[in-house]
């Protein structure tokens, strides 16, 4: 009887591990083994439990295995407790943990590495999946298709594409039935359960945001939906993990254009990919914390603009944004004053309170340029000024070292909240710092190191399992 435990828990164990780094990594094997952000999870997760069972079998004692067990659970279970982003039991996670059980079943009377419930599992879930997926995306397809009206908008690039989204939809929905993608949803799948379950039948525009991190993820995307106008906005080291040069990452992006229904492109000149570019028509960019100004070239006039929004990166955001809704014919009056009346997008640059203390949470912005920007708006504010960012994710040291420059000079103390750049910045950073070792005390360290009269700057963010 102690074996058949020992086997269950074994699979159990692992497998509630794997699943979990699968859905944080997108159900990507490549990226949960090669790009992973915690490496000795595996060795304390998967390899120890598992040659504990190998050793404790082979030595027909199964007591050792659980000891080993108890403590993987016990250690887990604390971390688990702590994750911001926990196990989400979808219908898939459901259909797997059966599958898993059904097979743990099967495969304990006459196991032989204590592997092999686990491999099937996968590769059965897997199949089932690949099988629903192609229901799925035969349905969406059907009914963007059925509808001869719809216009669909692909918004791609390495940073700002949800606030393009945003700021787009904000510009068009007065005049137009418009619909755009949720929250950050921009993976094919994602899109393709979107048009399931939320697109009407009767929109006219759909925004879409189409993310990457394979070189063919934005072309699956752009195939499948076909849209008429895209939008390629700042080619820049976003994901430069995976990509590995910004080249590989700007024809990444530009695969947006191989739809088959385009009419109309607008490009950022980091595209390089024409010689007309949208942010040529953006002029005399004027940012503080009370707002934004700029000007805007349309059909050979140029036109004043004022968004109640922090950051000139906001600029180009909302310039593209402006260009489109001029194509689509939307009023200039009415475009002034929708831009007038824009609100922050979530968690980007979003002032939450300014007293007692100015807390600015800007905790999506992930990118060298729109962070070095928002420190340099920072740096204007008469007052202690406190940072809190894990750096940047997913890029090369260099583009850390040079945020770090910039941080000493816009800054009086920062708080570091993630341990994937935690070594590089205590080593760059010349301020006073704090660096967070769990991320669920952060609120507590805030109390501990800021008093009232403070900006406190939420600056991108990161998952604790990173």
């Amino acid at each position: 009887m102690i074996d058949v435990l020992a086997f269950l828990s074994l699979n159990f164990l692992l497998g509630f591990y794997l699943i979990l780094a699968l859905q944080w990594y997108a159900y990507k094997f490549s990226r949960v083994f090669l790009h992973y952000a915690k490496p000795l999870w595996h060795l304390y997760f998967l390899i120890i439990p598992y040659f504990a069972f190998v050793f404790s079998a082979y030595n027909g004692n199964f007591y050792l295995y659980f000891i080993v067990f108890t403590l993987s659970l016990l250690y887990g279970g604390y971390l688990y407790k702590n994750l911001d982003k926990k196990l989400v039991f979808t219908a898939r996670i459901k259909r797997y943990f059966l599958i898993l059980f059904v097979f743990s079943l099967i495969f304990m009377q006459f196991y032989y590495t204590g592997l092999e419930a686990l491999i099937i599992t996968f590769l059965v879930s897997f199949m089932v999946e690949k099988v629903n997926q192609k229901y799925f995306i035969k349905k969406a397809s059907k009914k963007i298709y059925e509808n001869q009206k719809l216009k669909i908008i692909l918004i791609t690039a390495s940073f700002g594409k949800t606030s393009i989204k945003n700021f787009l939809y904000e510009l068009l929905k007065n005049d137009y039935k418009c619909y755009k993608t949720p929250r950050s949803i921009n993976t094919f799948m994602g899109i393709v359960k979107d048009i399931n379950e939320n697109l009407e039948n009767n929109t006219e525009i759909y925004i879409v945001e189409a993310g990457a991190r394979e070189q063919n993820d934005i072309l699956e995307i752009a195939e499948f939906l076909n849209p008429q106008i895209c939008i390629v906005g700042e080619i820049g080291l976003a994901h430069l993990e995976y990509f590995k040069t910004q080249d590989n990452i700007r024809k990444a992006k530009l695969q947006a254009l191989k739809s088959k229904r385009l009419e109309k492109y607008f490009l950022h000149s980091s595209t390089l990919y024409k010689d007309e570019f949208y942010d040529e028509c953006l002029s005399d960019i004027r940012a503080s914390l009370k707002g934004l100004d700029f000007k805007v070239k349309l059909d050979e006039n140029i036109y004043d603009f004022h968004a109640n929004l922090l950051g000139a990166f906001n600029a180009y955001n909302i310039c593209v944004c402006i260009l489109l809704a001029h194509y689509l014919g939307i009023k200039l009056e009415n475009i002034t004053k929708s831009v007038f009346n824009l609100k922050a997008v979530e968690h980007r640059l979003e002032v939450i309170s300014k007293e007692p203390k100015f807390i600015i949470d800007d905790g999506f912005n992930g990118n060298f340029k729109g962070m070095s920007q928002s420190y340099e708006l920072c740096k204007t504010y008469q007052g202690r000024r406190v940072l809190v960012t894990p750096g940047i994710i997913e890029v090369n040291d260099e583009e850390n070292i040079k945020l770090c420059e910039i941080i000493n000079q816009c800054f009086d103390f920062v708080i570091i909240t993630s341990e994937v750049n935690s070594v590089l910045l205590q080593k760059y950073i010349t301020l006073d710092y704090y660096v967070v070792k769990e991320k669920s005390k952060l609120v507590q360290i805030l109390a501990q190191y800021t008093k009232n009269g403070d900006l406190i700057l939420f600056s991108n963010d990161a998952p604790n399992f990173m």
